[in-house]
């Protein structure tokens, strides 16, 4: 592999954070075989080996809230502050998308100031719902208020659908083999047909996995809000206006449909390499990667700028220096 990059889908699970995992019976979170396993070494290990000069961590899927708003608020403070140190041990190498206690609406902005300004985090990282509430509620908006004001990134990802009856959507399978993308397409959308993208315009939204099915879908949904939301009386922002104002990382199986797909509707210049492990096994992921270093579709300064130039750009501050 050639190639340098930036990974800006990259997951942590500290020692503790696995543990309040298994405490609050997430030992198969999502529905998945088990929870990955993750070191400090072993991350750095795997950058090497891909050739990943930076990697911006988040916590994945379920997220910090397993019901108690006080104990979400604690295990987010300590995931946070974990975080920064790894930033700081390895500077330029790791960065942070801070987790915040939603949906305690109030809590998350106290950790999202805090882990902004105080921990200068690159970003925060949020589910496609929380316990139910879904992107572009309005009961978010000084949520995203706070975000505009910091010019913050914003990192989506999904997690399973939060209803009664839910459950048998995934039809017994995994959830992230199907119901998350569709729960980043839901959410997405909403948070786009909602005004959130026209009314917070400074919040720098990342959505995973190529987008999901938003690309193939984009049309439909504006199709159909032109006469359905005028019929209601609401406006349409229209989808595909607004996807050219998103980022986008290439996590999971981008080739050869998605990217294609993704490519007619994003900016290139908002696009970025991401390698989703250790929730995505290394096998996997090295296969993406050869996969992305080989396309036709990212011919020459394209293929640079997805892997690395973009996200150098959106996430200057800790990557200085990185090239």
């Amino acid at each position: 592999m050639g190639f340098t990059r930036i990974d800006v889908h990259a997951h942590f699970l500290p020692d503790f954070y696995n543990d309040a995992l298994v405490e609050a019976g997430q030992t198969h979170p999502d529905g998945m075989p088990a929870i990955p396993k993750w070191s400090e070494e072993a991350a750095l290990t795997m950058m090497d080996k891909l050739q990943i000069k930076a990697a911006v961590l988040s916590i994945s899927s379920p997220g910090v809230h397993f019901g108690d708003d006080l104990k979400a608020k604690h295990l987010a403070r300590r995931v946070n502050e974990e975080g920064t140190r790894l930033r700081q041990a390895h500077p330029g190498r790791i960065g942070l998308f801070a987790v915040t206690p939603l949906p305690n609406v109030e809590m998350a902005i106290e950790e999202a100031v805090y882990a902004l300004d105080e921990l200068c985090a690159e970003g925060v990282v949020v589910e496609s719902n929380h316990h139910g509430l879904y992107h572009g509620d309005p009961r978010l908006d000084p949520f995203y208020a706070e975000l505009n004001s910091h010019k913050a990134a914003m990192f989506i990802h999904p997690t399973s659908p939060s209803c009664d009856g839910c459950g048998v959507l995934a039809l017994g399978y995994p959830k992230p083999m199907l119901e998350f993308m569709f729960e980043t397409t839901r959410t997405v959308t909403h948070l786009v047909l909602s005004g959130v993208t026209t009314r917070f315009p400074d919040i720098r939204i990342v959505v995973p996995h190529a987008g999901a099915a938003l690309s193939v879908l984009a049309s439909r949904v504006d199709g159909l809000a032109d006469f359905m939301l005028q019929g209601l009386g609401k406006p349409n922002p229209h989808l595909k206006t607004e996807m050219r104002k998103l980022y986008y990382d290439m996590a999971g199986a981008p080739l050869p449909e998605l990217l294609e797909a993704l490519l007619r509707i994003a900016d290139p210049e908002r696009i970025f390499y991401g390698s989703d492990w250790p929730f995505t096994p290394m096998a996997a992921v090295e296969d993406a990667a050869s996969g992305l270093d080989a396309t036709p579709l990212l011919e020459g300064k394209l293929r640079q700028a997805v892997m690395m130039g973009n996200a150098l750009k959106l996430f200057a501050n800790f990557t200085n220096g990185t090239s």
